[in-house]
């Protein structure tokens, strides 16, 4: 019993250490987890920090193609950061959790099993110390048997003894040698018991369990196994993932583009001014030339404006920063009156020219000069951008009447809506009071005047700076006293038919040179329902009943662009009409 208890002993030292290796692996992949979250975290603050918001999609280095590469390259590495997290996740819920788990229920089962072994072998023990009771019993039962069997036969052969004496000595140790024959009946019963209860407990009891003990600790390996090949499949599924990051970077840097950069700093800067011409020889030997020189930038005159000229010379192509247009600064000193070609010099010349235009300097120029230069620092911003460059100026003024535009469309667009929302309200009482939307459509239609007023001034700025006012088109629709809105055909005139559908949109965008494009192939025909008048421009009349052919479709404004069959185009309203479009 002695090698079988031994057997126990290693085996259950052998489990515990299998059930230890796993807790091991656990620990280990749980601190492989927090490793990749705070690698992945400091990936994102890194991101993050280079990822400057503040930068908007107006700010000049956003043009650079090597500036949107670099944002690629952050927004990549923070997509590089989700996978390390998505790693780290995968990781604490397949194999940490999940092998926890699994080792919960090894340590219920295993104990389990040594419970089983140990409640067999005290059993087989108590067995065993029954038998070694009735085993002794049973031996000293028998040497009193013998003992008892003895004396009575000395008894017996004693001549001084009476048969009393023998009779009793001769039931004495009949006595014993039946109680001893019982004691080795019980012991016969013991030992039997005991050697099937042994055989059960070594060829049956201890073997199943040990069975079990083996298919658990391989069951044990087997998971833990898994555990190792989970550990590298979960970084392998988002290798992919974390290859297109990689790519992702590297595209990126092949997007860049040198020479665009470089185009894009020009157009940012040009200025538009004019190269100057050629600084005329001021020939003092002969006097103070007074001509003026057409080609010159500023036509200086004089020797003052000779100084002012060769001060404003470099004026916007090395300043630091934007400055005044030399038109907006004041002349030096007013031009002199022409002098006769060839003629004699002025008496105020006379005896020392060069002199007289020091003092000359000094008196009148040096005031200026101070101006000039805290005009240099600080030009005044105007609501016309004059203190910018001719090119930056009309890019400025542009994109102002973009926004002038893409706001009154708006409000066009919500001034539509209280339109609508006051005819369902004037045929559908229940639903609202159309007395409620006054304040709201009074206080659109001062927005859009507001803006349309702000629209014509930028577009007047832009002709004077040599713009070609390409800004956005829009249709509007006014109110009439009574708060119904009125149609507007496509050049901006009130149509003197009112729509019967107030669902349709009352703003498009026209082609006012359509009739001299080629002719369109027709789309589908159409059926005048009501009679159109067609009396503003753009736009064609039509009789009830007549057929048009359509040539484009409502692209959601209202109007539709028809032809008759001898040519003539125009829009009219698709509410006007029944469509019939080609399949």
């Amino acid at each position: 019993m002695d090698w079988m208890l031994d057997q126990y002993d290693i085996i259950e030292k052998h489990t515990q250490s299998g059930l230890e290796l796993v807790e091991k692996y656990v620990k280990f992949v749980k601190e492989r987890t927090e490793i990749e979250q705070n690698y992945a975290k400091q990936l994102r603050n890194l991101s993050k920090k280079y990822n400057l918001k503040r930068s908007g999609k107006d700010e000049p280095d956003c043009r650079f193609s090597s500036y949107q590469s670099f944002l690629e390259v952050l927004n990549e590495m923070n997509d590089y950061a989700g996978q390390r997290e998505l790693i780290a996740e995968n990781m604490m819920m397949n194999i940490c959790i999940d092998l926890t788990k699994y080792l919960q229920e090894l340590k219920q089962e295993r104990k389990m099993y040594l419970m089983e072994a140990k409640r067999a072998q005290q059993s087989l023990e108590s067995t065993y110390k029954q038998l070694d009771s009735s085993k002794k019993r049973f031996e000293r039962e028998w040497r009193e048997a013998e003992r008892t069997a003895q004396y009575a036969e000395k008894t017996d052969q004693d001549i001084n003894a009476t048969k009393a004496d023998v009779e009793k000595a001769k039931q004495q140790a009949h006595m014993r040698s039946h109680v001893a024959e019982e004691c080795k009946n019980d012991y016969a019963a013991q030992l039997q018991k005991y050697n099937k209860e042994q055989n059960q407990f070594y060829f049956n009891d201890m073997p199943l369990i040990f069975n079990k003990l083996q298919d658990l600790d391989e069951r044990r390996v087997r998971k833990l196994a898994q555990g190792y090949i989970l550990f590298s499949d979960t970084e392998k599924h988002v290798m992919p993932i974390i290859g297109k990051c990689l790519e992702g970077i590297t595209k990126a840097g092949t997007n860049v583009n040198e020479r665009n950069d470089s185009m894009v700093v020009v157009e940012q800067n040009k200025s538009g001014f004019e190269r100057p011409g050629d600084v005329e020889f001021e020939d003092y030997s002969q006097g103070i030339n007074r001509a003026s020189s057409d080609s010159s930038l500023g036509t200086p005159k004089g020797p003052m404006e000779l100084l002012g000229k060769n001060r404003n010379k470099n004026f916007w192509l090395f300043s630091k920063k934007s400055k005044l247009s030399p038109s907006t600064l004041p002349p030096f000193s007013s031009p002199p009156a022409p002098s006769p070609a060839n003629g004699p010099p002025s008496p105020k010349f006379g005896r020392d020219p060069l002199s007289y235009c020091l003092k000359e300097i000094n008196r009148t120029v040096k005031p200026r000069i101070s101006s000039f230069r805290t005009l240099r620092r600080s030009p005044t911003v105007t609501e016309d951008f004059a203190h910018l460059p001719p090119e930056q100026r009309r890019k400025r003024l542009q994109q102002k009447l973009d926004e002038i535009c893409r706001e009154l469309q708006k409000e066009v667009d919500q001034s539509e809506a209280l339109g609508k929302m006051k005819d369902v309200y004037e045929k559908n009482p229940q639903m609202g009071d159309p007395a409620s939307l006054a304040s709201q459509i009074s206080q659109t239609s001062q927005n859009i005047e507001r803006l349309s007023g702000e629209l014509n001034k930028y577009e007047t700025w832009l002709a004077e700076a040599g713009g070609r006012g390409e800004t956005l088109r829009y249709k509007s629709h006014t109110f009439n006293n009574n708060g119904a809105h009125d149609v507007l055909s496509p050049d901006g005139a009130h149509s003197d038919e009112s729509t019967p559908d107030p669902s349709q949109a009352i703003y498009a965008e026209f082609d006012d040179d359509f009739e001299d494009e080629e002719l369109t192939v027709p789309i589908g025909k159409c059926t005048a329902m009501y009679s159109f008048p067609g009396a503003s421009e753009g736009t064609i009349s039509m009789q009830e009943g007549e057929v048009l052919a359509v040539v484009e479709e409502d692209k959601g404004d209202g109007w539709t662009r028809v032809r008759r069959n001898n040519g003539d185009e125009g829009y009219i309203p698709s509410s006007y009409v029944t469509i019939n479009l080609n399949k």
